[in-house]
């Protein structure tokens, strides 16, 4: 079940749903729409893709119950992702181990993002988020 959210503005979208590892490209396709009507560059619309995925694979994997809320917000030329499940545990973030099949993720995430972090809800669960600049700083003049 997919309950769609516009929240208050025109900058902040969020949706309520399942967590299904099916769904997750829909969930890419609709942040990269959302981030395209905000004109970011494609390299912010790419590292929302994979963060989203991230995301989303995790509370279906991992947090026991597939309900959690996924918001995206502008504000000052950046974008942040968000999102929350019901699960208090939080996720650990260390340097992956290269030769296994998985656990790179939230690594790779947090070293392509201008910020990364997770931190508990009070009513339990947690958010884990990241923000992306919409566009590429502007290249410094080479003197």
């Amino acid at each position: 079940m997919t309950v769609p959210v516009q929240i208050a503005e025109r900058h902040v979208f969020a949706w309520d749903l399942l967590a299904a590892f099916r769904q997750v490209e829909t969930w890419r396709r609709t942040v990269s729409l959302v981030l395209g009507d905000w004109d970011a560059s494609p390299d912010a619309i790419e590292v929302a893709r994979l963060g989203v995925s991230e995301l989303l694979t995790n509370v279906a994997r991992h947090a026991g119950d597939p309900w959690c809320r996924l918001r995206v917000a502008r504000r000052d030329g950046q974008v942040g992702v968000a999102v929350r499940d019901r699960s208090p545990v939080l996720p650990v973030v260390r340097e992956p181990d290269w030769d296994s099949d998985c656990g790179r993720g939230l690594w790779l995430l947090r070293e392509m993002c201008q910020d990364f972090g997770c931190r508990p809800v009070a009513r339990g669960g947690k958010t884990v988020w990241f923000v992306v600049p919409l566009v590429p700083e502007a290249a410094e003049a080479v003197v």
